[in-house]
């Protein structure tokens, strides 16, 4: 909360600022969670990663990406607040801006549930009640219609990619699995080794998913890679027979923020045109 001294994702013991003017935002999906929220024109600089809204302002500075933020750049600007994220940002860069005075704060949902109270979080830097109410009313909304949906029906089996050359996949430990379980689908390497674990093909054919996932980042899944695994190596799954190999919006499956409620829409139905047959 502002004007309290909390403690956030690094562990660090931050006082956040009573009336933040000045944020710096080193994560995409909060840039568009803060614009969604009508606190754009706090916003002192973003990334070149930050692509929505599609409509930012052409003169918001660029800091350089999430990797390599340009710490000089960042304190020049004398930002009140630099929001960061555990895993898409370094520590050291972190580090770095913190000694230089700087308040960041770190956070890493890693649930929906816990993108959800991030969200309702970065309200409270100033989002009016009324746009408050209009951005987290309908992603509570699209988690609760998951949830009945996901109880009337089998769960789905998937896979879902993440990198190709290597093949890479993710775990139970990260807030695209959640999202997947939020709708009714069972990631078949839950319970593999690490977060994002190196994945064969031929493993994946043994788990015969029902639905197979191509987000089209970090790696640009295309149509093309759709149709060369329906015909190669994973030809033999019932995601392949059943025509439910799909390439779909990255930032659905791994963005937080306002995009949670059209992402559960589309994950809950794919898993029913998959559960129900068509």
């Amino acid at each position: 909360m502002p004007g309290e001294t909390c403690i956030d994702a690094s562990g660090a013991s931050i006082v956040l600022p009573r009336d933040a003017r000045r944020i710096v935002s080193l994560v995409p999906s909060v840039t568009e969670s803060l614009f969604a929220l009508g606190l754009g024109e706090r916003v002192a600089a973003v990334t070149e990663w930050c692509i929505h809204p599609a409509d930012l302002p052409p003169p918001l500075p660029r800091v350089r990406g999430t990797k390599n933020p340009d710490v000089a750049a960042i304190v020049a600007l004398r930002p009140d607040l630099v929001l960061a994220n555990l895993e898409e940002n370094r520590e050291v860069d972190v580090r770095r801006l913190r000694e230089r005075g700087v308040t960041v704060w770190v956070d890493y949902p890693r649930t929906v549930r816990e993108a959800v109270l991030h969200l309702d979080g970065l309200a409270r830097l100033g989002a009016t009640t009324d746009v408050r109410e209009a951005v987290v009313a309908p992603v509570r909304g699209a988690v609760e219609r998951a949830a009945r949906a996901s109880t009337a029906r089998a769960t789905v089996h998937a896979f879902i990619a993440v990198w190709k050359d290597p093949w890479m996949t993710l775990s139970r430990d990260t807030y695209a699995h959640d999202l997947l379980a939020c709708a009714g689908i069972r990631n078949v390497f839950a319970d593999a080794t690490g977060r994002y674990p190196r994945v064969e093909l031929d493993d994946v054919a043994v788990r015969n998913p029902q639905l197979v996932l191509l987000p089209d980042e970090p790696y640009r899944f295309s149509a093309d890679d759709a149709e060369a695994l329906a015909h190669g190596a994973l030809a033999g799954t019932r995601a392949a027979r059943d025509g439910a190999v799909h390439v779909i919006d990255g930032t659905l499956a791994f963005w937080h923020g306002p995009r949670i409620a059209p992402a559960l829409d589309l994950l809950s139905e794919l898993a029913a045109r998959v559960a129900e047959g068509r």
